[in-house]
């Protein structure tokens, strides 16, 4: 149980630490329903294949909030990072940035991207440094 306590938190701080890199504020609200998304992600890649009726409902539940308002604070954190982060991570991470003239991507893109390069680097070893 401490084991995978720990795995647990170790991925959250990775998360945490490439949302940063992405440009995310942590004083936002959606950032911490951001990264309990990319959490559960992680854990289940199928729950962004509904993100309306899986995963926000989960999240809700455990901040004590709406669906509505997770979905928006989500959506505002990745307006904010679209717009304000480094345009190279997202190049890197999606193939595209504002830079290029691209659309942001959706909330589901989002989390479904930053999940899949979590579990991608956790399978070859390799560790976001901050």
């Amino acid at each position: 149980m401490a084991a995978e306590w720990k795995e647990t938190l170790e991925t959250e701080r990775e998360i945490s630490a490439f949302m940063l890199e992405l440009g995310i504020p942590a004083h936002l609200r959606g950032y911490y329903y951001l990264r309990e998304a990319v959490l559960l992600a992680v854990s289940d890649m199928e729950l962004v294949g509904s993100v309306t009726k899986l995963l926000y409902p989960v999240i809700a539940r455990r901040y004590k909030t709406t669906l509505q308002r997770v979905e928006r604070a989500i959506r505002n954190a990745v307006e904010v990072s679209w717009e304000r982060g480094n345009p190279e991570v997202f190049e890197d991470l999606f193939g595209f940035s504002l830079e290029t003239g691209a659309p942001r991507p959706t909330n589901s893109e989002y989390i479904a991207r930053i999940a899949d390069k979590i579990r991608m680097d956790a399978t070859t070893g390799e560790k976001i440094e901050k």
